[in-house]
């Protein structure tokens, strides 16, 4: 009697015949972790290979556009992730992810190390990285040639002796420019942000569509060239003009306003995917993020700050970047509640 082949069975035999040729790793062959961030992530190799030789792994780094999209793409593939490790996760989407339940929860002992004012997520799926401020910068030698006071607060910049010298990004398109809407919104509430943003168009706002736009064409203080000698930028932009200038600066051409409220702060998270095959490799990468070789590599190559107090910063860091006292703060779950109908209603407002 003549045994009929179906589909199914046809497929269990195939797989099994294929996993009996498949190849045994060879011992002591690194293992492979991937961890997915935005495409401004930078960390330097020496660091990367430390991690690796002590681990005997493989990182690979999968750059998914920016920190929207690759949460986007972290999300619709959960149920079988694309890395192992997360990191770029900031405030401003951090409660999309914890809704989403994407990461396992993880309390690192090195949150021993890190302040509590990063610690946004008490579950510890998201733990902090790194921090920034997003604050508007100002051309040194223009207020000096002009003999015009530094604005220190936002009501300042409605004032009429500074028409027409903010330029900004839109928030739509640009994360400074949605970290300084957010600090508008913390500052003068639901019901009086928007009124505030036409005060400034009626005192000569310039909006373009991102920060290089902004920086490197707009502003004064960057190419000395620009109409605009405030800009929306980041805290860090003093040093930076330091550290890339063609001839030796010991005093940067540029400084950041750090009033109450002036500066909305970004906090960037790591977590570990849910569905990850290699929890333990995971586990270490992170805690490794959190240790002082990997903090005090992230100034140079990311331009924010550590949040583990133990880590030294480079000099240019401590000599040309202020940090403010009291930056700017809304609840997760409220900007990611309503971040599209903020976005909405200023682009009605500010652009129509």
């Amino acid at each position: 009697m003549k045994h009929k082949v179906t589909p199914l069975l046809l497929l269990l035999i195939v797989t099994m015949l294929l996993g009996a040729c498949a190849p045994e790793p060879s011992p002591g062959e690194p293992q492979s972790l991937t961890v997915m961030t935005h495409d401004s992530f930078a960390i330097s190799e020496e660091v990367i290979a430390q991690f690796e030789s002590e681990h005997g792994v493989t990182v690979n780094f999968v750059r998914s556009g920016d920190t929207g999209t690759a949460l986007n793409q972290a999300i619709l593939t959960k149920s079988n992730p694309l890395a192992d490790v997360f990191y770029g996760l900031d405030n401003t989407f951090l409660t999309r992810a914890l809704e989403e339940e994407l990461f396992l929860p993880y309390d690192s002992p090195m949150l021993d190390q890190i302040p509590d004012e990063f610690k946004i997520d008490p579950g510890n799926h998201a733990l902090p990285v790194d921090y920034g401020d997003v604050c508007i910068n100002y051309d040194k030698a223009f207020f000096e040639a002009q003999a015009l006071p530094i604005p220190t607060s936002l009501e300042d910049l409605i004032d009429p002796r500074y028409a027409g010298l903010l330029v900004t990004q839109n928030p739509a398109t640009s994360s400074p420019g949605l970290a300084f809407l957010m600090a508008t919104i913390a500052h003068f509430g639901e019901d009086g942000y928007l009124d505030y943003w036409q005060a400034l168009v009626e005192n000569g706002l310039t909006v373009v569509s991102n920060w290089e736009t902004a920086y490197y064409t707009n502003f004064s203080g960057s190419t000395g060239q620009g109409p605009q000698p405030l800009v929306v930028s980041y805290g860090s932009s003093p040093a930076a003009e330091v550290i890339f200038a063609q001839t030796e600066l010991e005093e940067s051409p540029t400084g950041s306003i750090i009033g109450p409220n002036t500066c909305f702060r970004q906090i960037e998270f790591v977590g570990i995917l849910r569905n990850t095959a290699n929890p333990d490799l995971a586990k270490a990468f992170v805690d490794f993020m959190l240790s002082v070789p990997f903090q005090e590599d992230i100034p140079m190559q990311m331009f924010v700050f550590p949040v583990n107090p133990q880590a030294s910063l480079p000099e240019a860091f401590l000599e040309h970047v202020d940090i403010p006292d009291q930056p700017a703060s809304l609840p997760p779950e409220l900007i990611d509640a309503n971040r599209e109908a903020w976005i909405n209603a200023w682009l009605e407002a500010v652009l129509d």
